[in-house]
């Protein structure tokens, strides 16, 4: 099985990079993920309602496009389900056993298109709290590494 996480924006701070890569070379070894940033539309200053529903359409148009066969599409979203972490770990047992791959979608900083939403096969929340767009990926990179070390026996994870 591999993750595809599929992120809207590029040139992330050096923070945020710093810790992706961390999380990222860890979870190498247990399972395949790679990260697909996708570019976020040209916003303007003070963008009208109407402005902001076309940029969500326009990203989530490269989200479905960079979609391949066989992918289970997850979109991240705070109305999504909340998992613990332990059952994060079981989710992804099960999707090993599905024998499919998994696209993570994160949308921009306006979050997901409808077409993206209803092509998902489920929603996933990492918090009930809105969170800052770079730091989504720094928390999804280190939660399927914690799961995946539950799920190896690793030490990481402390209940």
């Amino acid at each position: 099985m591999k993750i595809r996480l599929l992120t809207i924006g590029q040139k992330m701070p050096d923070w945020v990079q710093t810790g992706f890569d961390d999380y990222f070379k860890r979870v190498q070894p247990l399972i395949t993920v790679q990260l697909v940033e996708l570019p976020m539309a040209k916003r303007g200053k003070s963008d009208s309602a109407a402005e902001i529903h076309k940029y969500c359409q326009i990203e989530g148009q490269a989200i479905l496009s960079s979609l391949q066969p066989r992918e289970r599409l997850i979109a991240l979203e705070v109305g999504g389900r909340n998992l613990t972490t332990e059952k994060l770990a079981t989710t992804m047992q099960s999707w090993m056993l599905d024998g499919l791959d998994i696209a993570l979608a994160v949308g921009g900083p306006d979050g997901l298109s409808d077409e993206v939403r209803q092509k998902a096969e489920w929603h996933w929340s990492l918090s009930p709290l809105t969170l800052p767009h770079p730091l989504v990926r720094v928390i999804m990179i280190e939660q399927l590494y914690r799961a995946m070390s539950i799920n190896n026996g690793h030490p990481y994870h402390r209940a």
